[in-house]
């Protein structure tokens, strides 16, 4: 077992050196951009209109649902997963140092399993997306691809292993999905009284 974790890690190793290793000053700009929480407010105000459109009487109880949602995804990576493994930033690992681009000299906390931008972007999409259903597949395609920037970053900057990104992704793909799931259940039991 501790050998197959071995190369899982050397691979998750290669692959972020590969990954951090293409860049230049465009996409530098880009990436940071991309992974900066509050650039993002008009997109989560565009979510929000298009969910208000469809839950009109009932944003409220999909806000909070979806602010729940955030908390717990949020905190579970941090608390059950950071502070336990606590496995080191690429930016933070002296057998990496020197090989590690970093954009602004971001590094972020010490331990980066698993991404809690992927975590919460994907949480995010993935409620949303339950929400619409398959109305507009355009739609669905580019909150998955704007999730995707996000997550990929985050291995651009430096700061999380591409194995990190993927766990995040899918334990917040996850949550996304219980949550809508739960939220659903409960507007069509409780119906109008919502």
């Amino acid at each position: 077992m501790n050998s197959f974790l071995n190369m899982l890690n050397t691979w998750d190793t290669d692959l972020f050196l590969i990954l951090n290793g293409a860049h230049n000053s465009f996409w530098d700009f880009i990436m940071y951009w991309a992974s900066d929480k509050f650039i993002w407010i008009p997109v989560y105000a565009l979510f929000l209109f298009i969910l208000w459109r469809k839950y009109y009487t009932k944003i409220w109880i999909v806000m909070l649902f979806a602010a729940l949602l955030i908390f717990l995804s949020d905190q579970i990576s941090v608390h059950l997963f950071k502070d336990v493994f606590q496995r080191l930033r690429p930016c933070n690992d002296p057998a990496l140092e020197g090989m590690v681009h970093l954009v602004n000299g971001k590094c972020g906390g010490s331990f980066g399993f698993y991404s809690s931008h992927a975590s919460n972007i994907f949480a995010i999409a993935v409620f949303v997306i339950s929400l619409l259903g398959k109305k507009n597949p355009w739609i669905l395609l580019l909150i998955l691809i704007w999730a995707g920037l996000i997550a990929y970053s985050r291995i651009y900057l430096g700061v999380h292993y591409p194995g990190d990104v993927i766990a995040g992704a899918m334990v917040g793909s996850f949550f996304g999905w219980m949550v809508a799931r739960f939220l659903k259940n409960l507007l069509k039991k409780r119906g109008n009284l919502i």
